[in-house]
């Protein structure tokens, strides 16, 4: 359990953190649309408005002016994603969300590191978000990466290494294994959300109270679907 999670509160919002409160009901411009108040509602919402998107039918909801204003005084998503910074796989778009809807973490390979942490714990404590997606995508660079330099023994360049060493306790067994970037991709989008219940109070006391459901993905860069990875 969190020491004081009040207190936690406190002090992010003397420094300045917290932007206001921000209700649908309570303007003039607010989408008639009800937010996802639960997990299953959440997730449902995200899948619906991911199949709305594959099959061309996205409507793009929360993108107006006038959701712009609405949401300038304060922010309210109803989902947190970590996904890979690939321009391939942009959230608000292959889910059907708009302005303030999605909680944003992008990073090559989806990787739980410190900073990415400290984002997420913000958002569930400021936002209790009922959901959050570890999102990760057909073909991963950074996967593939990995396991080449596993494979052939090149070390990576630059800050390249940084994700290769992340990514190589969790890929490494699939390293010269037939579809071993696609087995390596759902490993690790396992591992990660795996990571974000282990690694994080804040999260495992969310998800332990039933308030937030850490769910695992897999975006298809073919067809534009997104499944769930169990």
């Amino acid at each position: 359990m969190s020491p004081n999670p009040l207190r936690r509160r406190a002090l992010l919002a003397a420094g300045g953190a917290v932007a206001g409160s921000f209700a649908l009901a309570g303007s003039a411009s607010a989408s008639p649309t009800r937010l996802p108040g639960t997990p299953r509602e959440a997730l449902e919402a995200i899948l619906v408005g991911n199949r709305r998107f594959a099959a061309g039918h996205a409507r793009h909801p929360h993108q107006t002016p006038a959701r712009v204003r609405e949401t300038a005084a304060g922010q309210h998503p109803f989902a947190i994603v970590l996904g890979c910074a690939d321009s391939r796989v942009p959230p608000e778009v292959v889910f059907d969300q708009g302005i303030g809807d999605v909680f944003d973490n992008r990073v090559a390979g989806n990787i739980v590191d410190d900073l990415l942490l400290g984002s997420i714990e913000y958002a569930v404590e400021e936002f209790a978000p009922p959901l959050i997606v570890v999102l990760g995508h057909e073909r991963c660079g950074a996967v593939s990466a990995t396991l080449a330099s596993l494979e052939t023994g090149t070390p990576a360049p630059g800050h390249i290494a940084a994700i290769v060493t992340a990514l190589t306790p969790i890929v490494a067994p699939y390293a010269g294994v037939p579809d071993g970037v696609e087995l390596a991709v759902r490993a690790n989008v396992r591992a990660q959300a795996e990571a974000l219940v282990s690694t994080s109070e804040i999260v495992r006391e969310s998800v332990e109270r039933g308030r937030t459901l850490v769910a695992g993905a897999r975006y298809d860069l073919e067809s534009g679907l997104v499944t769930l990875v169990h």
